[in-house]
């Protein structure tokens, strides 16, 4: 958790595909774990560079293809072509380390 910044993101790789598949948003303690799929267009990469999924005051995920914008709490669409549809969320489980782990299994389903 000590390397997400408090309105942060970042992306990974947890099944070695080259690409992230999985990114992770942080607001202060809140932390929540989403696919790397635009909803609007179901194989579309979210962030316009590397870790770069929050707009620059890091209040919301943005689509840098389609321009939409996402809660980061929740995952829901709240501007643009993909309204009334949600981010896809990922389990997200913090240790008392303070290390995320995150149900693999969810994701081979989703990237076989």
């Amino acid at each position: 958790m000590d390397d997400l910044p408090e309105r942060g993101s970042r992306g990974f790789d947890p099944l070695g595909r080259g690409a992230d598949t999985v990114f992770v948003v942080r607001q202060g303690e809140m932390l929540r774990a989403y696919l790397d799929r635009c909803p609007h267009y179901g194989d579309t990469s979210l962030p316009w560079r590397k870790d770069r999924y929050l707009d620059a005051a890091g209040e919301a995920i943005v689509c840098a293809a389609h321009g939409a914008r996402f809660d980061p709490a929740t995952g829901a669409c709240l501007l643009g072509p993909c309204l009334g549809q949600s981010l896809t969320a990922v389990p997200l489980d913090l240790n008392p380390q303070g290390e995320l782990t995150i149900a693999i299994e969810s994701l081979q389903e989703t990237f076989p």
